[in-house]
């Protein structure tokens, strides 16, 4: 029965990935579709409510200046802002928000029924309709067919997701919601591997039942900042975090509950984050540490709901409350919702290709939790560029693919395509190799251009990188050609704790100094002929980040180009790596399965060795 219009794109799922998704494909051109089971819970936060931190945040960044949303809903919603790792380099700068949980959904919803072409529908999605090798639509519960041209599954932890707290499990997508059922089925049969995965949430409690005073507060930014380079708001005011500790009264009362835990009784098969365990992975895994840090998060500015982070279990109940009661400010805490662990459906990544299409069936496409990553951004983000990969697939166009040192997007979908994951993938700055280049005060100059080409990113997000640049050349030509006399600014330079000069010197070879800083020596007017108020602090953070990190940026450009030479020799889809007998077998085997755009790819797949690539560039005449 076909009741719904054709469209170009159908996106599965309403979760981060599918609302980027629904929101790319449409901003491009393409009419979509959006299947989601509840349309109440469409951008749900069902883990903590926030948006970025450490590497995370630059992703948000680069997500806004591609032009999608998840920045600006962030700004809108947010309760705390934090620059994490200021004391560190500018390429280790992390902005981070505290979300208001039901606004942010809320936001999100509106956001996308104010986007021209998208549509929804309310219903589980039982089978992707598949003629001639090619996606062309959907089948759902109601028997209802829709038909489109492409079709992209963000399912998160709906696919078959079980949910276990203590010794009791039951089916479910996440607390109250049901799971979605036969998927996983049909993708088996079409041919695709799969996996299990497993990630957990800690219980909620009651701010009311909190003792504050014996915890440590956690403000946000005395001046804090945004995501979003459009025109949102910065704070004007804040909610504050604590921070209170386990100890080790908790650590006895938790391992009293292991012998009921599903994590240790073997009842949960699937694979769980390493780098966000549960307090009983923790407790077991650093038996020698006498506490564990946590994070109290308020869920938003009228609720008492609080998020317990870094308590994440799937102990019985009476475990969890007995515990929880034995941290200092939780002794009389009340529990809103248990915390649960949920396993839950994957499909190993390598099964994609860069644009996320499946090499099994054209036209469908994965996103988000179902490629085995975890992270609302890691989401956001597979889903912003899978919508417009199948955006320009409806319209015929070439796909963009972006490059380990374009994105910090591109280095989380190159590690998910060569490397695959077997737990759930997190975005962290040590797993991009050219992190100075890939600040996130700068996403707007690297992406906004490529976006605006493919047809996402508005004239109007452009007209402001072009600007924003010009104002930076600008500044930069006046800090070479500006001299300060040495009577006129040692004393600051002395009071700073840094040499004094002994006759005229550029003022851009004083900024560079590490002690010194363009704010500051911005204020010493009568030093400095410089009329500061021509220049935004966009465009003086970028100089200075430019004068004095400007031989690092040389140098990983110059690593990058020397890369991309290898990124451009392609290799034919149809090539026979068992016909070159000096590779490895292991190399032979990996890459006539994942089947390398061009050598730097091959370069990145584990077990291929530099002596397998020499032989491959022999046998392209290089």
């Amino acid at each position: 029965m076909a009741l719904l219009n054709e469209y170009d794109v159908i996106v599965v799922g309403g979760g981060h990935a599918g609302c980027e998704a629904t929101a790319a494909a449409a901003n491009s051109g393409s009419s979509v579709l959006l299947v989601t089971m509840n349309m109440a819970t469409i951008a749900q936060m069902s883990c903590n409510p926030a948006m970025g931190g450490v590497a995370k945040g630059q992703i948000v960044r680069e997500l806004d200046a591609m032009g999608g949303y998840s920045g600006i809903v962030s700004d809108r919603t947010a309760i705390q802002f934090r620059m994490l790792n200021l004391s560190k380099g500018p390429a280790m700068w992390s902005p981070r928000v505290q979300s208001d949980r039901w606004l942010f959904a809320q936001e999100w919803r509106l956001m996308l029924e104010q986007t021209p072409g998208v549509d929804f529908w309310q219903d589980t999605v039982l089978e992707v309709l598949v003629e001639n090798g090619k996606a062309c639509g959907v089948k759902t519960s109601l028997g209802i067919e829709i038909r489109s041209k492409t079709v992209v599954l963000t399912n998160g932890t709906f696919l078959n997701g079980l949910i276990h707290i203590g010794q009791q499990n039951f089916g479910g997508g996440r607390a109250g919601e049901r799971n979605a059922t036969g998927l996983t089925e049909q993708m088996i049969d079409l041919g695709f591997d799969h996996g299990r995965m497993k990630t957990g949430t800690p219980p909620r409690v009651d701010a009311r039942s909190l003792d504050y005073s014996k915890m440590e507060e956690q403000k946000g930014d005395q001046f804090p900042s945004k995501f979003s380079y459009t025109d949102t708001q910065p704070l004007s005011n804040q909610l504050s975090c604590h921070i209170t500790y386990t100890n080790p009264q908790v650590h006895d009362l938790l391992k009293e509950g292991l012998d009921r835990s599903p994590m240790f009784s073997g009842a949960i098969e699937g694979t769980g984050p390493r780098y966000c365990p549960s307090i009983e992975e923790k407790i077991d895994r650093f038996a020698d540490k006498e506490r564990h840090q946590i994070f109290v998060e308020p869920e938003g500015w009228n609720t008492v709901e609080v998020y317990v982070n870094g308590f994440s279990t799937s102990l019985p109940l009476d475990v969890q409350l007995n515990a929880i009661h034995q941290v200092k400010g939780f002794e009389k805490a009340k529990i809103f919702r248990p915390g649960y662990a949920i396993e839950y459906d994957y499909f190993p990544p390598t099964q994609l290709k860069h644009s996320l299409e499946t090499k099994i069936i054209d036209n469908l496409y994965f996103a988000g939790q179902i490629n085995g990553t975890t992270g609302y951004e890691e989401a956001g983000a597979q889903g912003l560029m899978v919508g417009l990969n199948a955006s320009l697939r409806c319209q015929e166009k070439d796909e963009l693919i972006l490059g380990r040192d374009q994105a910090y997007i591109g280095v989380l979908i190159d590690d998910l395509i060569t490397k695959g994951t077997k737990e759930p993938y997190r975005m962290f700055t040590s797993r991009a190799e050219y992190r100075i280049l890939l600040r996130q005060d700068n996403a707007d100059i690297r992406l906004t251009e490529l976006s605006y080409k493919a047809g996402l990113a508005s004239e109007e997000r452009l007209q402001k990188v072009t600007e924003k640049q010009e104002e930076t050349s600008k500044l930069l030509s006046k800090l070479a050609d500006t001299s300060v006399q040495p009577e006129l600014i040692n004393p600051y330079l002395e009071e700073m704790g840094t040499a004094p000069i002994k006759q005229k010197v550029k003022l851009s070879s004083l900024i560079a100094r590490p002690q010194l800083s363009l704010d500051g020596v911005s204020k010493k007017k009568e030093a400095i002929a410089i009329d500061w108020s021509e220049f935004s602090e966009e465009s003086m953070e970028q100089a200075e980040i430019n004068i004095k990190y400007q031989g690092y940026i040389d140098r990983e450009k110059e690593m990058a180009d020397k890369h991309k030479r290898l990124e451009d020799l392609i290799i034919k889809d149809n090539f026979d790596y068992h016909s070159l007998k000096s590779l490895s077998s292991e190399a032979r085997e990996k890459l006539t399965q994942l089947k390398p755009r061009n050598i730097g790819q091959a370069s990145r797949i584990s077990g291929v060795s530099p002596s397998d690539i020499s032989v491959l560039l022999i046998h392209l005449g290089r």
